[in-house]
């Protein structure tokens, strides 16, 4: 090969590779098309339909994204349809028998994407009609938690055309929605009439209430669909961050479609003994699987339980605590009683129920006994050894070992950074024998001196372990409390030692104060200041439309209010065999940042803004889930590139 042959071949391997260095292929532009229905069996639309098999053919392969979880099928069906993708096709087979002169809907929703950039097909609905024509109407709305505002995910809404009460408890429902992560939902395929709607948390996918352990929602009213002409906003994106053109679209809007269930659990129980340890030989605990309205009544069979023990309660009755007072008692290693409380029978009313129960604790008496004299033993010896190393001790008289009296622990809940609305309060290990006041003194420092202060100490209703110290307390001020040593005195022969204890209350110039007028709530609101996790800070109830809340600590809040029907204090759920609703919530619709020395005057706090745009988002734990849409990956590539260049 001649020279400059060489040189040419050269020449033209290095522009080749010059030329491949500039850019490397990508492969060209994303699929961002969803797929399109090219074919479907039955027809969409189709009248008149036979069989329960539909077949849907696309442009391109497809795929079913969380199918269980997002298609729906209305009429519901008792036995699950068969639904799968394979290839360019997506087959629904409905294992029920068909029913006559009905309307069959399956909504996809966003279930059906594209197999390589999963593109969603969004918002595809399949009908198809038994009878002659197909119904076309729908009502949408919202599913709520009726305790909180949360949004119900997952629960099956249904209409009855039958406007019986029954019908709910003994049909399942004619048509179905379920909700998704926002509480919404739409029931499609409905003929024109009147309907009630409501809301299931299923046990059993039967689709109706047959079980009082189901959430449930009601409305009290009836609805009538119907379908007007109306106008909706379409955004056109430039890329997946930059708006492009924002079209008005001429559509059918179904009505209603704002309605709002909310969700409860009716107040039913299984009541029952679940355990009763008897953790020492003179402590047992009763607990129960539901609150007892009335306090249980304990019957001894091999002892007189008649001022035998103290009882202590928790504040709904569900747990009892009994301390046996006499040692010849305690000492026994089984104790036998009977239990007898208030069960719900099958249709709701209260009978009698009595438990036979034995009571023995881990350890027998004998060692209980001989585990006590041998940690006297010990101590006696430690005594003695200790004896031994003073200067003066005596071999021929030794001094006498005396047991250490038992001390009796308590808690005292006062510090020096008390809030002014606090509780002071002291608890023990075990119920008191003996409290002396005479040997408690409460002062108040007033420059240099301590001056006498009076207070009451109050035993709890429930808790008998309990005590309330309640005096003048005043906001920046400090007290002393003393307490002199065998003050107290447990019923099982524990002595109190010495202590002092100072309190110091916070001033008033580190809280902030919330003034609110609510126009509708009367007297009957309770009002709750919350924090982010929704716990109660402080409780209000209105007079006359207002409510005030003072030393409150400077931070971010939210208001939370129930309808107090009862007056009980507490939110009350509803009864569906009563009609009754469960008592009515709401919540102010942003947070308020509270800082001290503040006086805050809220304007008016309207309650009757739509129930689902109450609720702010940042407490509230169900959030939406992310939207599926196309990404526009080629237009933002090119802006990309665009960018790049300059």
């Amino acid at each position: 090969m001649r020279i400059g042959d060489k040189i040419s071949i050269l020449a033209a391997l290095f522009l080749f590779v010059a030329c491949a260095s500039m850019g490397t292929p990508d492969g060209g532009p994303y699929d961002e098309a969803p797929p399109v229905l090219m074919k479907a069996k039955p027809a969409v639309g189709a009248t008149g339909v036979k069989s329960g098999k539909i077949v849907l053919e696309f442009d391109e392969n497809v795929k079913l994204v969380n199918a269980f979880e997002k298609v729906v099928v209305s009429p519901p069906q008792l036995q699950m349809p068969d639904i799968k993708s394979g290839g360019k096709r997506v087959t629904v087979e409905l294992m029920d028998t068909l029913i006559p002169n009905v309307t069959y809907s399956i909504d996809f929703g966003d279930a059906i994407a594209d197999n390589n950039e999963g593109n969603p097909y969004k918002d595809f609905a399949y009908y198809f009609s038994t009878g002659e024509s197909v119904d076309t109407l729908a009502v949408s709305g919202t599913v709520l938690n009726a305790e909180n505002l949360e949004p119900i995910k997952g629960a099956v809404v249904g209409i009855h055309s039958c406007l019986d009460d029954s019908a709910f408890t003994t049909k399942p429902f004619e048509r179905v929605s379920r909700t998704d992560s926002r509480g919404h939902f739409v029931i499609k395929g409905i003929a024109p009439g009147k309907y009630r709607v409501y809301a299931l948390s299923e046990a059993n996918n039967n689709f109706l209430f047959d079980q009082k352990s189901e959430a449930i929602a009601f409305m009290d009213t009836h609805v009538s669909p119907f379908a007007v002409p109306d106008v909706r906003p379409d955004t056109v994106w430039r890329d997946s961050v930059t708006v492009d053109t924002i079209m008005h679209v001429p559509y059918t809007r179904f009505m209603p479609d704002d309605l709002v269930l909310r969700s409860f659990k009716e107040e039913f129980f299984t009541q029952y003994l679940v355990k009763y340890p008897r953790a020492s030989h003179n402590k047992m605990t009763l607990y129960f699987a539901a609150p007892n309205k009335e306090l249980p009544v304990i019957e001894g069979l091999n002892f007189n339980a008649d001022g035998a023990y103290i009882l202590e309660k928790s504040l709904k009755q569900d747990t009892l605590t009994l301390w046996f007072r006499d040692s010849l008692l305690y000492r026994a290693d089984t104790l036998e009683m009977r239990v007898m409380y208030k069960v719900a029978d099958s249709l709701g009313n209260l009978v009698d129920r009595a438990d036979t129960i034995l009571a023995s604790p881990k350890r027998k008496w004998e060692k209980v006994v001989e585990q006590q004299n041998e940690k006297l033993e010990k101590e006696r010896k430690e005594f003695l050894k200790k004896a031994k190393r003073a200067e003066d001790y005596d071999e021929n008289n030794p001094p006498e070992y005396v047991p250490k009296v038992k001390e009796l622990s308590f808690r005292f809940t006062g510090s020096t950074s008390m809030d002014v609305n606090s509780d002071v309060t002291i608890s023990f290990e075990e119920p008191l024998e003996l409290l002396d006041t005479a040997g408690i003194r409460l002062s108040q420092r007033s420059d240099t001196l301590w001056l006498p202060e009076d207070y009451v100490l109050v035993p709890d209703e429930n808790n008998t372990r309990l005590y309330h110290l309640y005096a003048e307390w005043r906001p920046g001020e400090s007290y002393r409390l003393e307490i002199d040593s065998a003050t107290f005195k447990g019923i099982y022969g524990g002595v109190s030692q010495e202590h002092s204890q100072e309190i110091k209350f916070r001033t008033l110039d580190e809280y902030a104060v919330l003034y609110l007028n609510i126009p509708g709530t009367g007297d009957k609101a309770v009002v709750q200041l919350i924090n982010k996790s929704e716990a109660v800070v402080q409780s209000e109830r209105t007079t006359g439309n207002h409510c005030a809340f003072y030393f409150i600590k400077p931070g971010v809040y939210y208001l939370r209010l129930f309808i107090d029907e009862n007056g009980n204090g507490i939110w009350d759920t509803g009864d569906y065999e009563k009609g009754k609703q469960p008592e009515s919530v709401f919540y102010y619709d942003r947070p308020l940042e509270l800082r001290a020395l503040f006086e805050y005057s809220q304007d008016d706090w309207d309650i009757t803004k739509q129930l689902d745009k109450q609720k702010p988002l940042e407490i509230t734990k169900q959030k939406p889930d992310k939207e599926r849409k196309t990404m526009n990956r080629n237009a933002t590539r090119k802006f990309k590139t665009k960018e790049k260049k300059k």
